[in-house]
């Protein structure tokens, strides 16, 4: 929560807002008991990401998508204003990737980002997403309807069969 709160006015910069009463905290306790029950039936992931003192920096989950025999992950992360760009994101990333791929049999991991989060779009290309499509108007922040882009990333193994 404390998390959230400090770096709300940024996230709403580069990010869609969180929903209405997300900022007090038993809604916000509401918000998250609902995400671990989905965890618990398999269907999202979270994960905290920590710097080398084990502070709290960011946080990154995988939301899971299951279409007949294909099973697809999406990635989403955020991380506190005053930590990033020191390689952090990018380590996460990496590790959920691993996890998605070997311990829950992810055939591909697709993300989206605003056209214009250079960040997190470097954060993908470094863990090796290719961007595979733009969309016009997608995003609502500030107010404002801006474009996306989005990636993929094939696990290599699924990717030479």
């Amino acid at each position: 929560y404390q998390f959230e709160m400090r770096n709300k006015k940024f996230f709403e910069t580069i990010l869609p807002p969180r929903p209405a009463g997300y900022q007090r905290y038993d809604t916000f306790l509401v918000f998250m008991n609902n995400l671990l029950e989905e965890q618990s039936n398999g269907d999202y992931y979270m994960y905290i990401i920590r710097n080398e003192n084990g502070e709290f920096i960011g946080r990154i989950n995988l939301q899971m998508i299951i279409s007949g025999n294909l099973k697809t992950a999406e990635i989403g992360y955020r991380m506190d204003f005053n930590k990033q760009g020191k390689g952090n994101a990018s380590h996460a990333v990496k590790l959920v990737l691993q996890v998605a791929f070997q311990k829950y049999g992810v055939s591909e991991v697709t993300a989206g980002t605003s056209i214009d989060n250079i960040g997190s779009q470097k954060v993908l290309e470094k863990n090796g997403f290719i961007k595979i499509g733009e969309e016009k108007k997608v995003l609502k922040i500030n107010n404002e309807w801006v474009d996306g882009i989005l990636y993929k990333k094939v696990h290599s193994e699924k990717a030479s069969e």
